[in-house]
């Protein structure tokens, strides 16, 4: 009896009948005393009570279990399925039935719940792009209505709410710029010019780049000792070049005086070399380290817009990375310090 709720509707019916039949003829053949009347009667009854336990199961648990499979799917059924309704669907058992709406379920409730996510990742975006926007805008509006309002008989005032408004657009001027270079990306217009090159020769091009910004720290740059050996990797050169100089800008304005940015480079196996850029700095609980590749997601919000910055930059990074068909990655702790690491392509012959 245990595995009766696994039979089909066909195996159910005749299980049934049978349960009802054999006692009746048995009661019959006690009665007559003629083995044979019971036989016909055993015969008839299984018959009859088979062929009316199928056709109501048919026509009214299966034509609800159809229903239940048409709501399920949210479509109306082609030939093929309802071929597949007439023929293959009587044939499953209770417990396949439930075990499909279960896992449809289940994937109805995943979907809700990513939706949910979406949905507040959505408001969340809009709040932060509408705050980016609105600072450098506002602190225009109050320059130029201060000079308006007299303060251009004033020539070092003059100059110098003009040079803080020219900030000011430049701010704008690169939030739009990152902005269009992700929608970009994400709609994949931006063609990858692949080729190979020596990834330390880049990343000591842009150390010196930025030696500026790092002497202001006195941050010394370096490249692991035991990663010096050139590797020669496949990707974009310039694409790679941005990521990189987001990474060690980052590591700069997070990074402590007088602290150190370091370079590893890892030939990891035949097709993929990791790279990672580490500072000493002021690290990331973890908590928000999930989250740091998305659009405008700040650590510390006063913090992190105090040094400047469009927040789009890890983004950007990350659909680089993906770009090329790679994965980017973080690892942090507090008041230790943060390693960022990507993978490329190995050299191709």
């Amino acid at each position: 009896m245990s595995s009766a709720k696994n039979l089909t509707p066909r195996q159910l019916a005749a299980f049934t009948a049978g349960i009802l039949a054999i006692p009746i003829a048995i009661g019959i053949l006690i009665l007559t005393l003629n083995w044979q009347i019971g036989l016909a009667s055993l015969i008839v009854i299984f018959a009859g009570g088979y062929w009316l336990i199928l056709v109501t199961m048919e026509r009214f648990i299966y034509r609800k279990i159809k229903l239940i499979y048409k709501l399920i799917y949210q479509t109306k059924a082609t030939k093929k399925e309802e071929m597949y309704f007439k023929y293959i669907l009587p044939q499953k058992s209770i417990d396949e039935v439930r075990a499909d709406v279960e896992e449809w379920g289940e994937r109805r409730m995943r979907e809700i719940e990513l939706l949910r996510q979406n949905e507040a990742y959505r408001k969340e975006f809009l709040q932060n792009l509408a705050h980016e926007f609105k600072t450098p805008i506002f602190a225009i509006q109050g320059y130029v209505d201060t000079l308006l309002g007299g303060a251009m008989e004033e020539e070092a005032i003059r100059k110098r709410f003009l040079e803080n408004t020219a900030k000011n657009v430049d701010r704008l001027v690169n939030l739009m710029n990152d902005l269009d270079e992700i929608s970009r990306l994400e709609r994949g217009e931006q063609l990858l010019a692949k080729q190979n090159f020596i990834i330390q020769d880049l990343i000591r091009e842009i150390y010196d780049s930025l030696s500026i910004k790092t002497q202001a720290k006195n941050i010394r740059t370096l490249i692991k000792k035991g990663c010096e050996a050139p590797i020669t990797v496949f990707a974009d050169k310039e694409k790679i070049k941005q990521v990189l100089i987001n990474l060690v800008e980052n590591a700069t304005k997070y990074g402590k005086h007088n602290g150190h940015i370091t370079a590893s480079i890892y030939d990891t196996d035949d097709q993929h070399v990791l790279v990672e850029i580490s500072d000493d700095g002021i690290g990331i609980e973890e908590e928000h380290l999930p989250r740091i590749f998305e659009r405008f997601y700040r650590t510390d919000t006063a913090r992190s817009r105090d040094k400047g910055g469009t927040g789009l930059g890890l983004a950007i990074c990350k659909h680089i990375i993906e770009a090329h068909g790679q994965s980017i990655h973080v690892r942090s702790t507090p008041d230790v310090g943060t390693t960022i690491g990507f993978t490329v392509e190995s050299k191709r012959d």
